[in-house]
């Protein structure tokens, strides 16, 4: 019986069709091996940033009763999610990066597929409530209080995580009916659906219609909805009788449309070149699905620190306290 030994990962051919395979190996970026201990450097800093920068936020928003109204709690959810994305991703890649070939065990490969992807929703459905709250508080100012109670947004935050795990469950047990005969290298730097499924000697193209289906009706219909928000936000701000006043409306917006448009950019750029780019060169495709995880969490707290004028005073105030 024929053994293929990577380290302490194997896989053994049970049949002509079917193995049991114990792990995955990792492989960084592909064509710069060579560079990877410089890109290191970035993207530690680039973590570092995220999770100080998103602790800060849920640290002011959590201490200071003024803020806990539903715009700074959505707030804190974004920072919470962008730091269990990081965190998902960063390390090990980090570890490829330092160290070379990473073996991934096969239930630790899926468990990462499956929080990065449902992390990724979350980040989407929270942007897609914030989109809401804006709507509401400029649109229907009078029904704001009425409308975002505190066990409305308790709600939102469970129907939010309900969403994710829903969808990207089965996700995960359509990877568990491919049979993986010739190969378990993934050349990637985290375990994610699709590069998992190209492994296998059976088809994949079920995993690829669910895969593709899931994300338009969830991150592409969020999108739809989030623009749908903001066209009406901006029609009613163009009819607010002065000019003060829709400068403050705009005010209220702009930090939100920044962090939309660097995620939702990112994200869509990295998706249509992966399945469409068919003549871009694959170390492109795997530092775009790198970035997309990890700009939006980096920028979100700076977007907001500089736009949010509540949140840029309480965080000035909380790192000048005396010690």
């Amino acid at each position: 019986m024929h053994l293929k030994d990577l380290g302490h990962l194997s896989i053994r051919p049970c049949n002509s069709t079917s193995t049991h395979l114990t792990a995955f190996l990792l492989t960084g970026i592909p064509g710069l091996e060579d560079f990877q201990i410089w890109i290191s450097i970035p993207f530690s800093f680039m973590y570092l940033l995220a999770v100080i920068g998103n602790g800060l936020v849920m640290a002011v928003v959590a201490w200071d009763r003024n803020l806990h109204e539903p715009m700074y709690l959505f707030l804190a959810m974004l920072a919470l999610n962008d730091v269990l994305l990081c965190t998902v991703t960063v390390p090990k890649m980090l570890i490829i990066f330092w160290q070379g070939l990473s073996p991934s065990t096969y239930p630790a490969c899926l468990t990462q597929m499956f929080f990065v992807h449902a992390l990724f929703l979350s980040e989407s459905a929270v942007l897609l409530a914030m989109a809401f709250d804006r709507y509401v508080a400029i649109c229907a100012p009078l029904h704001y209080a009425t409308l975002l109670t505190g066990s409305l947004i308790s709600k939102v935050g469970l129907a939010l995580l309900a969403r994710s795990v829903a969808v990207v469950t089965p996700s995960v047990f359509l990877i568990f009916r491919l049979h993986f005969c010739r190969n378990n290298v993934i050349h990637h730097t985290y375990c994610e659906n699709m590069g998992i499924a190209k492994l296998a000697c059976n088809s994949y193209a079920l995993n690829s219609i669910y895969v593709l289906t899931a994300a338009l009706l969830t991150t592409g219909l969020d999108f739809v909805l989030i623009s749908l928000s903001y066209w009406l936000i901006l029609r009613t701000v163009f009819q607010l009788p002065s000019k003060e006043a829709r400068t403050k409306a705009f005010g209220t917006c702009g930090a939100h449309i920044c962090v939309i448009l660097i995620f939702y950019t990112l994200a869509f750029f990295s998706f249509f070149t992966h399945r469409f780019g068919n003549h871009v060169p694959r170390h492109v495709l795997i530092l775009l699905a790198n970035l997309y995880l990890l700009v939006p969490p980096t920028m979100n707290p700076i977007v907001y620190g500089v736009k949010t004028k509540e949140i840029r005073m309480r965080v000035l105030g909380l790192c000048n306290q005396p010690k």
